[in-house]
């Protein structure tokens, strides 16, 4: 039996770090976008500790306000692509009034620090996104489409296929085969 679930990276992170810093016995404020106020230090051997507690969980402290804005922004991208809601301004508009800074600059910052543009990892991200929700068989083509702020079906499919070698209606079809062998495997497994 196979069960589909949806969480929230977002949500997931900071009840891992909550537990992770009461755990350390620490004093702090959750802040948003994994910022955390410290109302304590905490020493060289706590911070270690700590470290290597939420390594664990693929958390890492991040030192740099450059990286911790490059982080930021890949937040606010994943909040802004996986909300239910439509959101009614572009991406760029979205991202420059959740940071409080020029788009213009979050841009360079960006580019500097991931070595591709936030528009490349948007469409990165939205071809990830739409794989998602192609594997869900929850939404046609369409709804995938209009979900994630295409302007078509069509629009979807070249960003996809140049993303990933494939169409989305091909995906489609090689993800049916996959279940449909998987099925067969173990509906032949249990006859033996």
């Amino acid at each position: 039996m196979k069960m589909y679930v949806k969480f929230d990276f977002n949500t997931l992170c900071m009840k891992v770090l909550e537990e992770k810093l009461k755990d350390q016995g620490l004093n702090y404020r959750l802040l948003n976008f994994g910022e955390v106020e410290l109302f304590e230090s905490f020493t060289e051997e706590q911070c270690k500790a700590f470290k290597e507690n939420l390594e664990d969980y693929g958390i890492e402290i991040i030192e740099s306000h450059k990286t911790a804005l490059v982080q930021k922004i890949k937040d606010v991208i994943t909040e802004f692509l996986s909300s239910d809601e439509a959101v009614p301004v572009k991406a760029s508009i979205y991202i420059s009034e959740k940071l409080n800074h020029s788009y213009g600059h979050l841009s360079n910052v960006f580019s500097d620090a991931a070595h591709t543009s936030i528009e490349n990892f948007i469409i990165i991200q939205k071809i990830e996104y739409a794989k998602e929700l192609i594997i869900s068989k929850r939404y046609s083509l369409t709804e995938v489409a209009q979900k994630l702020n295409y302007s078509s079906v069509a629009h979807l499919s070249t960003q996809f296929k140049n993303l990933t070698g494939v169409t989305p209606s091909y995906f489609q079809k090689i993800i049916s085969k996959r279940r449909k062998v998987q099925q067969y495997d173990k509906h032949y497994s249990k006859a033996v």
